[in-house]
């Protein structure tokens, strides 16, 4: 007995055992990228798990204050070949994609992305304003 975990409804009732899935046919639908965002004195960091992905199918964009990461991730052709018995079907092969809408105080000029460990880790540093004192000046009647 074959069972299989589905990761929404609408993919159990799209699976269709006569189709072949894992051939060249492509998923239309796009998941939201889990990520996390940590804010320190100097900079925000957006931090992103990606197992499974080429660095150059990952794309970055930022577009007036919205930074959008997206990627897809692909069969291994190799693998999912023709003459097999799928016995669990858990991982998550589509297109990924999130917006994040970035706060004004940042230096969109000054953005890093590494990618360490199959993690995705984006750097923007905060703007930096120098705090000044302003003299009141007094006039004479």
């Amino acid at each position: 007995m074959i069972k299989l975990f589905w990761a929404s409804e609408k993919e159990k009732q799209d699976f269709d055992l006569e189709d072949d899935i894992y051939g060249e046919e492509e998923v239309k639908e796009e998941w939201q990228v889990a990520l996390d965002i940590i804010e320190k004195a100097d900079e925000i960091i957006i931090v992103a798990p990606i197992a499974g992905v080429d660095l150059n199918d990952i794309d970055i964009q930022v577009n007036s204050n919205v930074l959008t990461i997206s990627w897809e991730r692909k069969k291994p052709v190799e693998i999912y070949s023709s003459g097999f018995i799928l016995r669990t079907n858990e991982c998550f092969w589509w297109r990924f994609s999130r917006d994040v809408i970035l706060p004004e105080n940042l230096d969109l000029e000054d953005i890093k992305a590494i990618l360490e460990k199959n993690v995705l880790i984006i750097k923007i540093a905060k703007l930096r304003f120098n705090n000044q004192s302003i003299t009141i000046e007094k006039i004479e009647d």
